[in-house]
């Protein structure tokens, strides 16, 4: 059951993620303006990717690419 859980909690992170940075990459190529996901805020973002890290989901080269990718968007 644990494992079930948690599959439905990474899928939907996994997309937040890929959303993340396909939104930054077409937003430097169509406007100036920041592309904003209401679905979740920046501190859970990171925290879901800590989380994959630390699960042994993604590599820590992984982890920073991305990490530094979310901030960037909304900074």
């Amino acid at each position: 059951m644990k494992t079930r859980n948690y599959v439905k909690t990474l899928i939907p992170t996994c997309a937040l993620i890929a959303a993340t940075l396909a939104g930054s990459l077409l937003s430097g190529c169509v406007s100036s303006s920041k592309t904003q996901n209401s679905s979740a805020s920046v501190g859970q973002q990171l925290q879901d990717l800590e989380k994959s890290y630390n699960d042994g989901i993604i590599t820590k080269k992984e982890y920073d690419r991305l990490k530094k990718a979310i901030i960037k968007q909304h900074d």
